[in-house]
């Protein structure tokens, strides 16, 4: 199968640093698109669906992830004729996690070299930006609230010096900051909070299990609805999750559906993959086993992802 890798060469970082040594190893094996910006790698990815690749590998973390993700998905025929595949090389590589791929290049090279695929389920969201109706897709996670207040307080050398405790440190922050109020609507469901997450599979911020019962295959996104963020719903939900899940703590509401709309009076941001998208209102939903992913084989011993 035609393979091409796409990958940010001025991307900084060990993992980048030895990845632009591994692709010397490679050579000849795939064709290398490198971007130029962010966005680029969407463009990249359009481009090899229509020029026939049949393999597209995002090298990079969740955020390259998302753009060739979207490329793929949003030319013609390209969720069908494409399988996407990952060389986890980011600060932050939930995703990678969640289908327990190799972080070591090397291994997660050969993973892609064997060729075992999955088809699995792929969330999007819908909103409106200056009169135009927008859609994005996403892998793993969207959030809406502290977690987006979150993420628009970091920067590349707090991720550079403290990788994922970037994020922590920035929620801390974000914390002594007045909170939106947001509303989680489907069907009979409605839940207003401070913090609303929205998974497709169970990780966030790739260790912690937020969401157990996430399936990628049933058709489903789950929603996670704080009511209040603060340090006392921290250590409760941080009790919940070392207890094994045996029951959900009470001051945290959860949903799987089909689709879930999430609206605030205050307009507050929301995001995809890490990455601030736009503001609400959103709607989510979910394309049952429409991504065809290229996963660690069965008979393999994939890396934990515990």
């Amino acid at each position: 199968m035609k393979t091409c890798v796409i990958f940010n060469p001025a991307a900084r970082g060990e993992k980048a640093r030895s990845f632009r040594g591994f692709l010397e190893k490679i050579a000849g094996n795939a064709a290398f698109k490198p971007t130029w910006a962010a966005g680029a790698a969407t463009e990249l990815a359009r481009t090899a669906v229509e020029e026939g690749f049949e393999n597209i590998v995002a090298a990079g973390g969740d955020g390259t992830l998302n753009e060739v993700l979207n490329g793929i998905a949003e030319t013609r025929e390209g969720l069908a004729k494409t399988r996407l595949g990952v060389l986890p090389l980011g600060t932050v590589n939930v995703f990678a996690k969640e289908l327990r791929i190799p972080e070591d290049p090397q291994k997660a090279w050969e993973t892609i070299l064997a060729g075992a695929e999955r088809t699995i389920d792929l969330p999007f969201a819908d909103w409106t930006e200056d009169g135009a109706p927008k859609r994005r897709y996403f892998a793993q996670l969207a959030g809406a609230g502290l977690d987006a207040e979150a993420i628009a307080l970091v920067d590349w050398e707090s991720k550079r010096r403290f990788r994922q405790l970037a994020y922590v440190f920035a929620g801390l922050r974000a914390l002594l900051r007045p909170q939106h109020k947001i509303t989680a609507t489907s069907g009979d469901f409605s839940q207003t909070g401070e913090l609303i997450l929205i998974g497709n599979g169970r990780y966030y911020g790739g260790k912690l299990p937020i969401f157990p019962e996430a399936n990628l295959t049933d058709g489903k996104i789950d929603v996670c609805v704080f009511p209040k963020v603060n340090l006392l719903t921290a250590a409760r939900f941080a009790f919940w999750l070392c207890m094994g899940h045996s029951r959900r703590p009470a001051p945290v509401h959860f949903l799987q559906s089909e689709t879930v709309e999430l609206t605030s009076p205050t307009g507050a941001q929301f995001e995809l993959e890490g990455d601030l998208v736009g503001k609400l209102p959103v709607r989510l939903g979910v394309l049952a086993k429409a991504l065809r992913m290229i996963v660690p084989s069965p008979n393999r011993n994939p890396q934990s992802c515990s």
